[in-house]
């Protein structure tokens, strides 16, 4: 059946939505039946083909999900009916699609759809283990419980993103600095050097000599040089977007020098408070591990993870298969061990994760001392290039007029 979107009045309240239907006529005798005034009705196809190609819609980002839980959570709580709750949420929404993905969410629930799928119908916003949560909670009753999970979930995240991108901040500015300071040198300052050094017909080292190369394409092929960077970068995330690209981007990632070895605790962190979450809310544990694999956020330990699943699928041990998938330290290979004789998995699970959380914090917070050496030496090199390239020949300058 096809989907219509729809605005209608119930008790003063104006609601919105889509819900699939026979006919634009069959949705407002169902809207009628619940007590709600139609207002409009259009088919979503025809919404489609009236709608600009060009319309940009921005993403919602963790904060506005972390505040939609706890909201939701509290109204839960409160004893509030799940519609009225969502599209409470919705009309107050700032977020122009948040706002419009929460009234879709609403008119699904109107129409019948049980929440976990409403939900799952938006995997733009509401990611899968958001969804398995509240099928979790859906099951057992306890929805205010699976969005209070979720709002811690959710909040350890965002800080784990912002604690990243301030600690890469510095070294990012100073490495676009560095490229600008290359290209401006290449265009513009070389040439005028290479144009004093040509007036005199001197041997210049061939230190100088390479520069002054290396300067002639910048100046002359710059066109085809910005080409092939432009459809190397294109060509590359074309890749990165493939399964196999993105599966061996992703294991470069754990090898990139400093950078490789925080990248592996975050993604641990995550499975840690990722599988102790879905322990605790009552999912199967091979049902648990393929959750958190499509959470994780890297493709190569998600790869690893999925095995996990199958080998206990097969009879074999929790700990036991998290040894052979080669990901986590002795230490917390024997904090699984405990946790899977005594059944306490998902509190010991907590606890490996708050340990790599910490050591996390500990290395974000010496990333920008680790990486300061790197980028003096890397200052170092340019300038050494242009005192043996251009200064050199200049201190010769009087003896080459002579």
């Amino acid at each position: 059946m096809p989907n219509f979107a729809y605005s209608a009045r119930r008790e003063g309240e104006l609601i919105q939505g889509t819900r699939a239907a026979a006919s634009a006529l069959a949705l407002a005798q169902e809207l009628r039946a619940s007590g709600a005034q139609p207002v409009k009705i259009e088919a979503e196809a025809d919404l489609q083909k009236r709608a600009p190609v060009w319309r940009w819609r921005a993403a919602v980002d963790l904060q506005l999900l972390v505040i939609f839980s706890h909201q939701m959570a509290s109204l839960m709580q409160a004893g509030v009916p799940i519609v009225k709750a969502i599209h409470t949420l919705a009309e107050s929404a700032k977020h122009e699609r948040l706002q419009e993905v929460l009234g879709q969410v609403a008119g699904d629930l109107e129409g019948g759809m049980d929440v976990a799928s409403c939900f799952s119908r938006h995997p733009g916003v509401f990611s899968e283990l958001f969804v398995s949560l509240l099928r979790v909670g859906e099951n057992t009753g306890r929805l205010d419980l699976s969005f209070r999970r979720l709002a811690h979930y959710l909040t350890v995240e965002r800080e784990t993103r912002r604690r990243i991108n301030a600690a890469t901040r510095y070294p990012m500015f100073v490495m676009i600095a560095l490229a600008i300071a290359i290209v401006v040198l290449n265009t513009f300052v070389i040439p005028s050097f290479a144009e004093v050094f040509a007036k005199y017909g001197a041997d210049l080292p061939w230190q100088t000599r390479a520069i002054i190369g290396v300067s002639d394409v910048f100046v002359h092929y710059w066109p085809f040089g910005l080409s092939a960077l432009l459809i190397g970068t294109y060509a590359t995330f074309r890749f990165v977007r493939t399964p196999q690209g993105r599966l061996r981007w992703h294991a470069l990632k754990l090898r990139i020098p400093v950078l490789g070895s925080i990248f592996e605790r975050i993604y641990l962190a995550r499975f840690c408070q990722t599988f102790a979450m879905v322990s605790r809310a009552g999912v199967p544990v091979v049902q648990g591990l393929n959750v958190v694999a499509r959470s994780i956020g890297n493709a190569h330990m998600a790869e690893k993870v999925t095995a996990m699943g199958a080998s206990i699928e097969r009879g074999e041990s929790i700990t036991s298969t998290a040894r052979a998938a080669g990901l986590f330290t002795p230490v917390i290979l024997q904090m699984m061990a405990v946790g899977e004789e005594t059944g306490n998995m998902d509190e010991l699970l907590d606890q490996a994760a708050g340990f790599y959380e910490e050591e996390v914090d500990f290395a974000l917070k010496g990333l920008t001392e680790a990486l300061e050496p790197l980028l003096i030496v890397a200052i170092a090199v340019l300038v050494l290039i242009m005192a043996l390239g251009v200064f050199l020949p200049m201190w010769d300058l009087n003896s080459v007029a002579g």
